[in-house]
């Protein structure tokens, strides 16, 4: 599965079956901020999701960005994986 950041669209996205995924995300000043998570219904349980949030909080990691999560998709998935929680920003 390939997840591209589209910094044109503020957005994590990945197409499956031509059907397209993503995460979209505005930035501030050393922050990034997720605001929705999308997954077409015939895509779910394949775990595009999960993939596409572990390439986003990486993209932060990376960049040094410290992440908003209100979007609940990725807020959930920081709370399963704590490796991300020092990214949170306060």
């Amino acid at each position: 599965m390939q997840i591209r950041n589209n910094e044109t669209e503020s957005r994590f996205e990945s197409e499956v079956d031509g059907k397209l995924s993503f995460i979209e995300y505005k930035l501030a000043p050393h922050r990034i901020i997720f605001v929705h998570t999308e997954v077409p219904e015939e895509l779910a349980g394949r775990g595009i999701a999960q993939e596409m949030a572990k390439t986003a909080l990486d993209h932060a990691r990376q960049n040094k960005l410290h992440v908003v999560a209100l979007c609940s998709y990725v807020a959930a998935y920081i709370k399963r994986h704590p490796e991300y929680q020092d990214l949170v920003a306060n």
